[in-house]
C-alpha cells in the first residue's frame, strides 16, 4: 500500500513538474518570438529613431513610436488617478463596514466585473461615455483620452479591489483594538491604522492595475480616438501601443510588420517590469 502511495506521488509530482515546465517554455518561446523579430527591426529603423520619433508613418518608412508610449502612459495614469481611490474606499468598505447580507452581492458583483469580457466595456463606453464626454464638453466627438482613462478605471476595480481588500483584512486586530483603546473613532481606527499598515498590499493592488491598464486593448481602440500624432490634451483622441498593434498588424508586411513587432518588445519590457515591482512587493509584505 506504501509502494502504491509513493508511486502516486511521484506520478503527480511529474504531471506538476512537467506543467510548469510547459508554462515556462511557453514565455521562454514568446520572449524568443519578439527579440528575435523585433530587436532586428529596432536596429535598422535605428532605437532613438523607434523609440523617441513622433511621426508614425508606415508609407513612408517612418516608425517612431513616442506618441503611442506617451499614449499609454497618460490613458494608464488617468485610469489609475480615477480608478484607484474608488477602489481603496470599496475594500475599505467591504472590509470595515459592508453588513453581511450584503457583502456577498457586492462581491459577486465585482468578481462578475473582471469576468466581463472587454469588447462589452468597450460597447458600454462607446454607447454611453462616448456621447457623455462629447456632450458635455462640446466636442466633435467624444473618442478622447479622458474616455478611455475613465473606462479602464472601471474595468481595473475588480483587480485592484481583489488585492487590497485581502491586504486590509490581514492586518492584525490588535492595531484596529489598540487604536479604539486610545480613544479613536470606528472610522480613525480603519483609516489612520489599518490602511497605512496595508500600505504595500494597497501597492502592490495599484502596480496590478497598471499591468491591466496598460495591456487592454479591445476597449481602448473603440472609445480612444486612435490619432496617430502625439497627444494633445485630455479632450483629444490617442493611440495606445496595444491599439497600434492590433489596427495594424492584420495588413503589415516587411519593415512595418517587424516595426510592430517591436512595438510588442516595448510592450512586453514594460510588463516585466510592473510584474517585477509586484514580486518585490510581494517580498517586502512577507518579511514585514
Amino acid at each position: 500500500m506504501k509502494s502504491k502511495a509513493k508511486m502516486k506521488e511521484t506520478a503527480m509530482k511529474i504531471v506538476f513538474l512537467i506543467a510548469a515546465c510547459v508554462s515556462v517554455f511557453a514565455v521562454a518561446l514568446i520572449c524568443v518570438f519578439l527579440f528575435a523579430n523585433g530587436i532586428p527591426a529596432m536596429k535598422e529603423i535605428g532605437f532613438g529613431d523607434f523609440l523617441l520619433g513622433q511621426t508614425w508613418k508606415p508609407g513612408s518608412e517612418m516608425y517612431g513610436i513616442l506618441p503611442f508610449i506617451l499614449g499609454s502612459i497618460y490613458v494608464t495614469a488617468g485610469a489609475i488617478i480615477l480608478g484607484v481611490p474608488i477602489a481603496i474606499l470599496t475594500s475599505v468598505f467591504m472590509a470595515y463596514y459592508c453588513p453581511k447580507k450584503l457583502y456577498r452581492p457586492l462581491k459577486s458583483g465585482i468578481n462578475l466585473m473582471a469576468g466581463v469580457p472587454s469588447v462589452v466595456y468597450g460597447f458600454f463606453g462607446l454607447v454611453l461615455l462616448v456621447p457623455l464626454i462629447k456632450d458635455t464638453f462640446v466636442l466633435r466627438s467624444g473618442s478622447t483620452m479622458l474616455t478611455a482613462s475613465i473606462l479602464l478605471a472601471i474595468m481595473i476595480l475588480p483587480t485592484v479591489v481583489g488585492v487590497i481588500e485581502p491586504a486590509l483584512e490581514s492586518v492584525p486586530k490588535s492595531y484596529y483594538e489598540g487604536a479604539l483603546a486610545l480613544g479613536a473613532s470606528h472610522s480613525k481606527s480603519v483609516f489612520f491604522t489599518i490602511v497605512p499598515a496595508a500600505k504595500s498590499g494597497i501597492v502592490a493592488g495599484v502596480v496590478l492595475g497598471i499591468g491591466r491598464a496598460v495591456g487592454e486593448t479591445m476597449a481602448v481602440i473603440m472609445v480612444a480616438g486612435n490619432n496617430t500624432w502625439m497627444p494633445q490634451g485630455l479632450l483629444e483622441g490617442v493611440r495606445t501601443m496595444t491599439s497600434n498593434i492590433v489596427l495594424e498588424m492584420g495588413y503589415a508586411s516587411g519593415l512595418h510588420r517587424e516595426a510592430l513587432i517591436a512595438t510588442g518588445v516595448v510592450l512586453f519590457v514594460f510588463i516585466l517590469i510592473i510584474n517585477l515591482c509586484v514580486s518585490l512587493l510581494n517580498r517586502r509584505r512577507l518579511h514585514e
